[in-house]
């Protein structure tokens, strides 16, 4: 029987070219699976006659944008995820929705081997052969750009040599990655780290200096989950989708960054990710509304470690699944509304309520109607200083 090959098929000339350059360098017939997250271009149908016209035994293409907002984006919003404090895993988030479905193709058609077209400097290489292996630990990974050393220039030669239905000439100076949840633009002029980013790169959100009104906008959440925009229902794609057009229009979600690649380098990274930053602005605030603070302290903490782990490709792993629990919990009582300004590049909050409340206006307030009991704060600060005190008497002895 002839060695089958699954190969993760964006539709570009790499993924094309790749589906002859394995048959010749293997000898094993390709399944090509192309997974919609969102990314936009071309319809889902033409992508899958073009993979079968470059050589593919068979095609197979999933609409999994809503699978992509609930079981991978939702959860990054509910661990408000931003690695190294500003990066919202934009293509980190895609990737294991992406193996999901290359795992079942595999399984479906009896496969061996799993292909994407990742090089091997970046971390997306990292994310598809974890993932893989995680759901599949007997299927083996290949990747012609990485192991074949397909360049470019090869890619181009083989297509015209076989004459493949793509455009070759066509060559974008930026390497770009995008789905519903943000873009991320890399290479070309943007590897001189001094150089800024010009306008041009930016397709997701408008120049936030340009003057324009002000949008108010609420979002209601249950449980963490956004639930309602401006009190209409929306399902957590079509939230994403509408703040990205809204905070998009006003400038908000660039982000110019250097960033530590899980392969050891460090890379300067443009993303723009409007609806994403948007959200996870509104979920912090409704959070630190609702939950308890030592609970939230220990949940930043937290935080930060998912941000981690889903960067470097362990979605799947035994950690981050049971932080997920960790996650859930937290959010039982992140409900109610937060109220935001879209304006200048920024999502400023205005405005917060829940039923789920731990603010408490009487303890809070200075004025008539104070709660709280100043006189019980003295003997506090006496026994919480305590051990310094001590401490202090011995070292200043």
């Amino acid at each position: 029987m002839t060695e089958r090959v699954v190969l993760a098929y964006s539709g570009g000339l790499d993924t094309s070219v790749a589906i002859g350059w394995i048959a010749e360098e293997t000898g094993a017939e390709v399944i090509a699976v192309a997974v919609d997250v969102g990314q936009g271009g071309e319809d889902l149908d033409v992508i899958r006659k073009r993979a079968l016209a470059c050589g593919a035994v068979e095609a197979e293409v999933a609409d999994a944008k809503d699978e992509f907002a609930e079981e991978y984006c939702l959860p990054a919003i509910k661990a408000n995820a931003l690695y190294m404090d500003r990066y919202p895993l934009v293509s980190a988030l895609s990737r294991p929705t992406i193996v999901k479905h290359l795992v079942a193709a595999a399984k479906k058609h009896g496969a061996t081997t799993v292909a994407h077209g990742c090089t091997g400097k970046g971390n997306d290489q990292v994310r598809f052969e974890a993932g893989i292996v995680a759901l599949a630990p007997d299927l083996k990974c290949i990747a012609p750009v990485r192991d074949y050393a397909m360049t470019r220039d090869k890619a181009i030669a083989f297509c015209e040599e076989k004459q493949l239905p793509i455009a070759t000439s066509k060559k974008s100076p930026y390497s770009i990655d995008q789905n519903v949840f943000g873009r991320a633009v890399e290479t070309g002029f943007l590897e001189d780290i001094w150089n800024a980013p010009i306008e041009d790169i930016y397709e997701y959100t408008s120049n936030p200096a340009e003057p324009r009104e002000a949008d108010e906008v609420i979002i209601t959440f249950k449980e963490g989950v956004p639930v309602a925009i401006d009190g209409k229902p929306v399902s957590v794609l079509q939230a994403i989708q509408q703040l990205n057009e809204r905070a998009g229009a006003q400038g908000i979600g660039r982000i110019d960054m250097v960033e530590d690649r899980l392969v050891g380098i460090k890379s300067r990274e443009v993303y723009e990710a409007p609806g994403a930053i948007a959200l996870i602005t509104a979920h912090q605030e409704l959070e630190n509304v609702t939950i308890e603070r030592e609970l939230a302290r220990y949940k930043r903490q937290v935080e930060q470690r998912w941000g981690e782990l889903v960067y470097d490709g362990q979605w799947f792993s035994p950690l981050k699944r049971a932080l997920d629990g960790f996650i859930n919990e937290a959010n039982q009582h992140v409900s109610g509304d937060v109220r935001m300004t879209l304006h200048g590049g920024r999502a400023v909050v205005t405005g917060r309520r829940s039923q789920s409340s731990l603010y408490d206006f009487n303890l809070a307030t200075y004025d008539t109607g104070d709660t709280f009991d100043q006189a019980a704060a003295k003997g506090f600060i006496d026994i919480y200083s305590l051990s310094s005190k001590i401490a202090a008497k011995r070292d200043l002895a």
